[in-house]
């Protein structure tokens, strides 16, 4: 058994002892930009939805600016992820079936279209604008969802072991650049219409405080997106199949050879590749129960943390403007116009990026190969929990004024210790830990798990944030638990993400055939 695998065994062996190489780093800002371009769409609808309330919801005579009611905030924040959560699992799957290549390019497409189309109506009214902008978010998200398996694969296939974890946090760590870019451009776009047409306050003038060109302002910056994703397409279409892919999947050796001699300096024979598609002989699928033997608690691991740290991540991410208004680090709605309260909210979303989140993205970059992605996982989700009980307990005192600063430092880092920490890792992992032929798939159900976390998120805290005091609500939602009580609720699902990271297996300097077991043949080790 030993003799007859010893071939195949030295071929991967020379991608994962591959030098690293320009071509490595350029697959980075392939893959990367689809999750800059991810990440910019999916929190810039963060930014404008209270734009979004002034312009096509303000009640005349009212004292408060118009807001988005609960069911059109609701549909216009989740949309996306809905359609995140449905691309995941496709795409995952035919990324698998027809190669990463072939599915890597629709991708893209969809996500530079229904960024264009999102900035665009068909009609005027209310529900013509919200119910266009829902449903090219939805097909935007689609497209959103084929990037996560797609991206962690390909970059987990091209990577040497000594450097995996890097380069996939890399890819991940655009999301970083992604979020400051989208506070940077409505900084920008909305500085741009203050100057070029000013306007009162709400409680001054409330139908001048909006003027009629910011309907052009959230309509730019959500168009945006599509600038980034355009730029990389033709790279992307450029970029050649895995070797991993093609020899152990597709089963074309002479196609494997030829593609990784091209863009690495990696010399692979025919003879070598036909070996690659020897290896595992035991074609398990996904459903049998030599998966579940092999994977089963792996895949629970990875689909549960994931779950667990997105709850806690979206729930923070996409209304931390209602945090920072709730502690007075933004003024009363109506003490603005509409283009003030944007600037105001893209200039806090922007401070906490540049501080909290883009640094963790990158520690998480420079330890994981070294610390490894068991540990960073588990000290993110325990450290997440103590920050969020540290803003919950002294909860009166954070909100007290003076305070505020304090406040804002503990919150980023919150976001800094779930950056370099299970945001990354959860990421990262499932494209390591899974057979060649599953990967993409494994990755897209673990992506997806996140996604209903993210919706739970989400939803969840627009409803349970809001004060217990009826009269202290929103206007249109329930009374809830309050912040305070739903920061405890986000600590205890970061406990529970701690636990289910015993679940899932170290990775750190072993070969992605020695973690998915690819290595053995019949079951039998080498």
């Amino acid at each position: 058994m030993v003799g007859t695998q010893q071939q195949p065994l030295q071929v991967l062996n020379a991608l994962d002892v591959a030098k690293t190489q320009w071509y490595h780093f350029t697959a980075i800002i392939i893959a990367g930009m689809g999750f800059f371009t991810d990440a910019y769409d999916l929190f810039c609808i963060s930014l404008v939805t209270k734009l979004l309330g002034r312009i096509y919801y303000t009640v005349p005579g009212s004292p408060t600016p118009g807001i988005l009611p609960p069911n059109v905030s609701a549909a216009v924040n989740g949309v996306a992820f809905c359609g995140t959560l449905s691309g995941q699992l496709f795409f995952g799957w035919l990324g698998d079936k027809m190669g990463r290549k072939k599915v890597y390019g629709m991708t893209l497409m969809m996500m530079v279209l229904c960024s264009l189309a999102s900035g665009l109506s068909f009609g005027h009214t209310p529900k013509t604008v919200m119910g266009t902008l829902c449903f090219f978010r939805f097909w935007l998200g689609f497209g959103i969802g084929g990037d996560y398996p797609l991206s962690a694969t390909i970059m987990s296939e091209y990577a040497n072991k000594k450097t995996r974890g890097a380069f996939i946090a890399a890819v991940f760590a655009m999301q970083g650049f992604g979020i400051l870019a989208g506070g940077l451009i409505a900084i920008v776009i909305s500085s741009v219409f203050r100057t070029r047409f000013p306007s009162p306050a709400y409680a001054v003038d409330p139908v001048a405080s909006v003027p009629p060109q910011a309907d052009y302002v959230w309509r730019i910056i959500l168009m945006f997106g599509s600038v980034p994703a355009g730029v990389t397409y033709y790279w992307r279409l450029k970029m050649p199949e895995t070797a991993r892919y093609t020899a152990l999947v597709a089963k074309n050796a002479k196609q494997a050879a030829a593609d990784m001699s091209k863009v690495l300096q990696v010399e692979i024979t025919e003879e070598q590749a036909k070996a690659m598609e020897s290896k595992d002989e035991s074609q398990y699928g996904l459903f049998s129960s030599e998966f579940v033997r092999r994977h089963g608690k792996h895949l629970l691991g990875t689909t549960m943390t994931w779950l667990l740290l997105d709850i806690a991540f979206y729930s923070q991410n996409l209304f931390q403007k209602d945090i920072f208004s709730a502690v007075g680090w933004i003024p009363k709605a109506k003490t603005m116009s509409a283009l003030d309260e944007l600037y105001k909210i893209a200039r806090a979303q922007t401070l906490i990026a540049l501080c909290g989140t883009v640094p963790g993205y990158w520690f998480t970059v420079g330890l994981i190969d070294i610390i490894g992605r068991f540990w960073i996982q588990m000290v993110g989700f325990f450290m997440m929990s103590a920050f969020m009980l540290g803003l919950a307990i002294p909860y009166e005192h954070w909100t007290t004024s003076g305070n505020h600063i304090g406040f804002v430092v503990m919150y980023a880092f919150t976001f800094f210790f779930a950056n370099f920490g299970p945001n990354s890792t959860t990421f990262i992992v499932p494209a390591e830990i899974f057979p060649a032929r599953l990967r993409s798939t494994c990755h897209g159900i673990s992506a997806a798990s996140g996604k209903v976390g993210a919706i739970i998120g989400s939803f969840g805290f627009l409803y349970l944030a809001q004060n217990p005091d009826p009269a202290k609500a929103d206007h249109g939602y329930p009374p809830g638990i309050g912040v305070r009580n739903s920061l405890f609720l986000l600590a205890g699902c970061n406990i529970l993400g701690l636990l289910f990271t015993f679940l899932v297996p170290e990775s750190k300097g072993k070969s992605l055939e020695e973690m998915s077991g690819e290595n053995e043949s019949n079951g039998t080790s080498v």
